[in-house]
């Protein structure tokens, strides 16, 4: 009956889900295998129930148990078990069945499918409730017996029978005794081998119900104090738990105990569980435990970071980025973690108390995007600003882990392009370390050319505090890596689409940085970078020819600053592009720029002013210099007149008007005066513009007077104390200037503007000589020069109050005496137009002033306030502005007293009638002056120097 079962197909069982393939046949049995005499009847009874039941126990060892289909079997088993319960059939059954698995090779066949495609014989029977409790401890009493089958490991699953009988536990339809299953499941578990223990702890989500999961939690929780091993298989386990609320806070309670001592490699699998299992109630605790317990293994010994070997392989290891990967994947899908972290973030306030971690959770957060981003950018700068995040934290990040960095280079850029843009100082200067860094730790080609795109972006910005940064960065990297930079030099050429919108220190910067390029490629010839340095010179050449100011500008700035390059005195190699000595190439660009400027009167001012600056700032070739003292030796044949006993010869008299020498500080030994009047009286315009030039001239020829004495000027001291030919002081007359014609009236005002900025030039120079730091000025010279320098500056003060009273009367536009740089992104251009904007209202003289006689009071009421934001600000208003209570006695002190018989409506009436002289107030605000001050040479700070000396230091010279 039973072999016809077996022979029905229909009586087969359904195949099973899991079932291995079919087993090679079994080795023959060992002679311990063979039963003994107590054997047979415990057996043959168990083999006669289940035949009952239409099961084949008793069958060759190579062969699985002949078992009909399993919804057929276990109700009939059931049904049989239950006829007798005197009997206790199932006992005797789970007794055959202890019997029967005493040999291996016969608990082999129980374990094993029956067929391809149907369940175990041990499985189907752990369907039945009457033998499920016993047949699962017999089965769990099997288990030990296999713990020491270590060469099993990575063998099949129908050769391993440990593994075999824990995928008898699995999906089992129901427990009838769970607690107590578990319960040894747990004792066995605990004593179980590497092996074998990962296998049960990964099949429990699969062995046990719901009902189970606490004591499961806790044999978890104590079997990771024990081993730290089996972290990743408890981990994934309580991953797959239906946990209820209280024991995932305990799940995740253990995996937080665990951040401190798990190895690196574990380190994502916690990492991972624990951003999975955040929730609103516990995620500030996680993200919190994760900022203080997790050490970093991107952190590499600094001394490794130094070497170039190890530089991008100390640290760069899977694990670093699999630590990586493990929060960029929990950030990336839950918001609620990232708002975590930067809350957490905001709470830090003590440098000392932010960690590598959190830099790069801000990476990661940041590479999300979105509204997320801009909170990563917000709290980033205000750490910067606020000094909590420093650049040692970031130079962790970055130094010695290029491969870990590599991923995430673009985020690290678009933080650095972020804070390049910030307006705060300290932002950009962290940016220029981001920017260098990121340059020096990343050597291919893709990421420099990113990273050199990215800055000529902010140059191209238009922003005057971005573009003067980034042009710093790129100064920095073509100073340090020059040669590095000359394969992508064609993306750095970018740079040149935007010189029409720089002003001169930014056109600085950027010859600079060609320069710096065009050196190097002197190094490198063969990688085509020699054509940089052919470029810039065709560029410079082609913008020195232009007429166009705004091009010749560049040029000029261009030129000299490949002078400054190429005739270096302490450079010692030809980097020059031609086999041109270096000071030969310089000269030849020189003459051109000079040539090129020489009837052209503001970019000659330039060249002169620029050529001061060079000589100031660099130590060029002894042939340079030569050059240069060679031009400005015709100072004295242009400006200077020679006195006979302190009086002017008749052949410097002007027959226009009459003249006087002014200001002599040296009385009749003074050899020479300051020839401005005849230069200005003269029909010639080469004449008039030479006083242009008078000012930045003489800058020029002090600076290389310094330069050549160890910054004495003793050699031009008489310029200081000189007098300066000007209109006899009779033409400031009342009744003599109402008779002078417009002419002689516009040359008395341009020599009192041309003598004030001689002033302000003597001021400049000579101020130098009072400062301590020169060494070959002896204090009696210094104290000497100091009580001149005085004088001039009350010269100064007076010439500009009698020009400013002149004006008043008779409106003029004075000549410029520097350049001022009127173009399209200048930062300074501003005020350069709002003065213009105001000389040209007040060159519209009295007759606009008759036009607007008959307006309204609101319309006068209106230019009023016009005119109050245009004027200058006074110390009341600065007092005003700053919160500071003006009292009716300081009023009183710095108000303007009227001269004495002078009412208000004297004034009013001077002021109606400007074609009058009148009375000079020598405590009126030079408002007229202040128009047109953008014109005026500049009064350095250094003169401060001056203010020191105190009368009595004075008096006793």
């Amino acid at each position: 009956m039973v072999f016809l079962q077996r022979s029905n197909p229909r009586k087969r069982p359904p195949p099973a889900p899991t079932a291995p393939g079919p087993p090679p046949p079994p080795p023959p049995l060992a002679t311990s295998s063979v039963p003994t005499p107590a054997e047979p009847s415990a057996v043959d009874a168990a083999a006669a129930l289940l035949a009952d039941a239409g099961c084949t126990l008793l069958v060759p060892p190579h062969l699985p148990p002949s078992l009909p289909s399993a919804p057929t079997f276990v109700p009939r088993l059931t049904r049989a078990l239950a006829a007798d319960p005197a009997a206790d059939l199932p006992a005797r059954l789970l007794a055959g069945l202890a019997a029967f698995a005493e040999s291996p090779t016969r608990l082999r066949q129980l374990l094993l499918p029956t067929s391809p495609r149907s369940q175990s014989l041990a499985r189907v029977l752990l369907s039945v409730p009457a033998l499920q409790p016993g047949l699962l401890g017999l089965l769990l009493d099997k288990l030990p017996e296999h713990f020491d089958d270590d060469a099993l490991d990575g063998v099949p699953l129908q050769d391993d029978v440990g593994r075999l009988i824990v995928a008898q536990f699995r999906w089992l339809d129901f427990l009838v005794d769970a607690d107590t299953f578990v319960t040894k499941l747990v004792e066995v578990l605990s004593v179980a081998p590497p092996r074998l223990k990962k296998e049960i702890i990964g099949s429990i989500p699969e062995i046990v119900g719901d009902q189970s999961h606490a004591a499961v939690v806790s044999a978890l929780e104590k079997l990771l104090q024990e081993d730290c091993q089996v972290v990743v298989a408890v981990l994934d386990t309580l991953s797959n738990l239906n946990l209820d609320a209280l024991l995932q806070e305990q799940a995740v309670t253990v995996a937080i105990s665990c951040i401190r001592t798990i190895h690196a490699d574990q380190m994502p699998h916690l990492l991972r569980f624990l951003l999975l299992s955040a929730t609103p109630a516990n995620v500030g605790r996680i993200i919190s435990q994760i900022r203080e317990q997790l050490k970093f293994v991107g952190v590499v010994d600094p001394r490794a970071a130094r070497s170039k070997k190890l530089k991008g392989k100390a640290s760069a290891t899977s694990t670093d980025g699999a630590i990586l990967d493990a929060l960029r994947s929990g950030l990336r899908f839950k918001n609620m973690l990232c708002e975590a972290f930067l809350k957490e973030l905001k709470l830090v306030d003590h440098a000392r108390d932010h960690k590598v971690i959190d830099v790069w959770l801000i990476m990661l957060i940041y590479a999300n995007g979105g509204a997320l981003q801009k909170s990563a950018e917000k709290i980033l700068k205000s750490k910067i600003l606020q000094g909590y995040i420093r650049e040692t934290l970031f130079h962790q990040c970055i130094h010695g882990n290029t491969e870990l960095v590599k991923d995430h280079f673009m985020s690290y850029l678009s933080v650095s392009d972020y804070l390049l843009a910030c307006k705060e100082d300290k932002a950009r200067a962290f940016a220029t370390y981001l920017f260098t860094a990121l340059f020096e730790e990343f050597s291919d080609t893709f990421s420099r050319q990113e990273l050199v795109g990215s800055l000529i972006t902010h140059i191209g910005s238009g922003i005057s505090y971005e573009v003067s940064s980034a042009l710093d960065i790129m100064i920095s990297l073509t100073s340090n890596n020059s040669e590095e930079l000359i394969p992508i030099a064609s993306h750095i050429t970018g740079i040149l689409d935007y010189l029409e919108s720089f002003h001169e220190d930014n056109l600085r910067k950027v010859y600079e940085i060609f320069c710096q390029l065009a050196l190097a490629a002197g190094f490198n010839t063969s990688s085509g970078g020699s054509s940089v340095a052919n470029e810039l010179l065709m560029v410079v050449r082609k913008q020195v020819s232009n007429p166009d100011m705004k091009y010749k500008r560049m040029g000029i700035i261009g030129a000299l600053r490949i002078v400054s390059a190429i005739a270096d005195a302490n450079a010692a190699v030809n980097y020059s592009s031609s086999q041109q000595p270096n000071c030969e190439e310089a000269l030849g660009l020189l003459n051109m720029t000079v040539n090129s400027c020489k009837f052209v009167t503001l970019p000659l001012i330039l060249l002169y002013d620029e050529l001061s600056a060079l000589f100031e700032s660099n130590v060029l070739h002894s042939a340079i210099i030569e050059w240069v003292g060679e031009h400005v030796a015709e100072f004295d044949t242009l400006f200077l007149a020679d006195l006979e006993d302190g009086q002017l010869s008749e052949k410097y008299l002007c027959e226009s008007i009459e003249g006087e020498l002014w200001m002599n500080l040296d009385g009749n030994i003074s050899p020479v005066c300051v020839n401005i009047l005849p230069l200005v009286s003269t029909s010639q315009q080469r004449s008039q513009a030479c006083l242009q030039i008078l000012p930045s001239q003489f800058l020029l020829l002090t600076t290389i007077e310094r330069s050549g004495s160890e910054g004495s000027l003793g050699g031009i001291n008489a310029l200081l104390g000189c007098p300066l030919h000007l209109p006899s002081t009779k033409n400031l007359d009342e009744s003599r200037w109402g008779s002078l014609s417009a002419l002689e009236k516009k040359t008395v005002c341009h020599s009192l503007y041309f003598a004030i900025n001689w002033i302000r030039e003597l001021l400049n120079a000579f101020s130098t000589q009072v400062a301590a730091r020169v060494v070959n000025v002896s204090q009696r010279v210094r104290d000497e020069t100091a009580v001149k320098l005085l004088k001039r500056l009350r010269n100064l003060i007076l010439l500009e109050i009698l020009l400013n009273t002149l004006l008043k009367i008779y409106p003029l536009s004075l000549p410029e005496l520097r350049y001022l740089g009127n173009y399209s992104g200048s930062t300074s251009s501003s005020k350069f137009n709002t003065g213009k904007k105001m000389e040209e209202d007040n060159m519209e003289g009295p007759s606009s002033n008759k036009r607007q006689k008959g307006r309204k009071d609101k319309a006068a009421s209106d230019k009023l306030n016009s005119d109050e934001k245009l004027k200058q600000s006074t110390i009341l208003d600065a007092f005003k502005r700053a919160g500071v209570t003006i009292t009716q006695e300081t009023k009183k002190a710095s108000s303007r007293p009227l001269p004495s018989g002078m009412t208000s409506k004297d004034v009013e009436s001077e002021a109606n009638n400007p074609g009058e002289l009148g009375h000079i107030d020598l405590m009126a605000a030079p408002v007229q002056l202040d128009m047109q001050r953008f014109k005026f040479r500049t009064l350095h700070v250094n003169c401060l120097s001056l203010l020191k000396y105190s009368e009595v230091c004075i008096c006793s010279v």
